[in-house]
């Protein structure tokens, strides 16, 4: 997996080459080396920075999903435990997206503030924390703080892991996004697949199967603490003040003054590289004229910016009606209520191959309004089989569904892509999750409602079909080779005429 990971992405190296000559690739960053702390042998500090941050975010990845899944398979003991109301525990459903939205948007601002690294440790920390928490506070309020907690810290974790990508990878977008992706849908899958075994192997208590993914968390801590006071910088930030355009290759990001802002808003370490060696300080000094007379991202003006958060959005609904409710049209359809668990994990292990390799694909194309198409087509597919056939196919449909789902993964690579600069990608993929997760929190409950109010699953399904055309067509808008920075300058310079 690493090997293919050292392969260089041709799509984006196209697109980045102008940027990234002032360092070499990551992992070999020697000319790194007199600017670090530690000396003289750039090579290694850079090469044990560089593994120690894949693993950082292998880790958090696994991390942004467990909650949830976990949850889930234990909701029914939750319920008994805490005397949760039926219609208490349907609103769960819908607090992830909420907390999603909610928290998200506060991602770059905090970014900004302490560097992206200290917040994903931070958020890693807070998951870790509510996970302990919530299953022994004893009541439903308490339950759910300690959710919303552990919720908040995979928020800003969801809006910074493409801004970390594209600020230490700027050319490797794809297979860092893969990788990632690959690891948030095997920790989906895991949690979905063990918790209830887990749970029976430490005595059958509900409150240890779901404390027993905080060690996960607390795991995913550690990788991140080099990077909380900025004793790790990116690739070309020590060499940002010599080398021509060096300041900007720190993000990918397109001209010095870019790059220099990138560092001094915290996408890479923090702050303190402001206050690190003297190239960084003199770049960001000699940047700072020009990036005052820059006009602000209004990233909602951008229509790109705007179908990327519908795509997410929607996506984002048929994602969790799936893994609220594929398992009971399995179960009511005659599918035993184990084989339905099976079926349902295999929809979400489906992920961890194709988020590997989507979004390597969509880097390599010029529009990746293709994939869309054809992630959708294999929605109405899976949609059509649960309609006509949901017991006589069901294996087939809990793939085609798996393989539709992955319009996740590729989201997050056009996030990085839709944007040139290490903000840029900051400030669009908060609105477009934040957006997005809104747009999803009615979803899983209007397909609760219908199938209550109807008594069977004709109109949920045709509500999950008709949902899939939009997300198409706007899959295909969003995924047109322009950026949001592009599409400010040209609306900037219409309103000056």
């Amino acid at each position: 997996m690493m090997g293919l990971m050292a392969r260089e992405e041709t799509r984006t190296t196209t697109r980045t080459t102008p940027r990234t000559t002032a360092h070499p690739a990551v992992g070999g960053a020697a000319a790194h080396g007199a600017g670090q702390p530690g000396g003289a042998g750039g090579a290694s500090p850079r090469a044990w920075t560089m593994r120690l941050l894949v693993v950082g975010i292998v880790l958090s990845a696994l991390n942004l999903r467990p909650a949830i899944t976990s949850l889930g398979a234990l909701l029914e003991e939750v319920r008994n435990g805490l005397g949760m109301s039926g219609s208490v525990a349907g609103l769960l459903t819908s607090v992830p997206p909420l907390c999603f939205a909610v928290f998200g948007v506060m991602a770059p601002r905090l970014a900004r503030r302490f560097g992206a690294g200290a917040v994903v440790c931070a958020g890693m920390a807070a998951i870790a924390t509510g996970l302990l928490l919530r299953p022994y506070t004893g009541s439903t309020a308490g339950f759910l703080a300690g959710s919303a907690l552990a919720l908040m810290g995979i928020a800003v974790s969801n809006v910074l892991m493409p801004v970390i990508v594209k600020h230490w990878f700027p050319d490797r977008v794809g297979s860092m996004t893969g990788l990632y992706s690959m690891a948030l849908a095997l920790g989906t899958a895991l949690a979905a697949a063990v918790t209830v075994p887990l749970t029976d192997a430490l005595g059958g208590n509900w409150q240890s199967g779901l404390t027993v993914w905080a060690a996960l968390a607390v795991a995913a801590v550690l990788p991140w603490l080099p990077f909380v006071r900025g004793r790790a910088t990116a690739p070309g930030a020590a060499d940002a003040g010599s080398a021509p355009g060096g300041a900007g290759a720190a993000t990918g990001g397109g001209s010095a003054p870019d790059g220099a802002a990138s560092v001094r808003d915290g996408l890479g370490p923090g702050r303190e590289a402001d206050r690190g060696d003297g190239g960084d300080a003199q770049a960001v000094a000699a940047a700072e004229p020009a990036r005052e007379a820059a006009p602000p991202l209004r990233i909602t003006r951008s229509r790109t910016a705007w179908a990327l958060a519908v795509f997410f959005g929607l996506q984002a609904t048929a994602a969790y009606i799936t893994m609220g409710w594929m398992a009971q049209i399995f179960r009511d359809a005659g599918v035993p209520a184990g084989t339905a668990g099976l079926l349902l994990a295999v929809t979400m292990v489906m992920g961890v191959p194709l988020a590997f390799v989507i979004p390597r694909l969509a880097t390599r194309l010029p529009h990746q309004g293709p994939i869309a198409l054809a992630l959708g087509v294999c929605g109405l597919a899976g949609y059509a089989g649960l309609y006509l056939a949901p017991a006589a196919g069901a294996w087939a449909w809990a793939v085609l569904l798996g393989i539709a789902n992955c319009a996740f993964p590729l989201a997050l690579t056009m996030v990085g892509m839709r944007a040139r600069t290490g903000p840029g990608v900051a400030q669009l993929s908060a609105f477009a999750q934040s957006t997005g997760y809104l747009i999803s929190i009615p979803g899983p409950l209007l397909v609760g409602v219908l199938y209550q109010h109807s008594g069977g699953w004709g109109l949920p399904i045709a509500l999950m079909s008709a949902l899939m055309i939009p997300q198409m067509v706007v899959g295909v808008l969003a995924g047109r080779d322009r950026t949001v920075e592009d599409e400010a300058s040209r609306r900037a310079a219409a309103a000056g005429r």
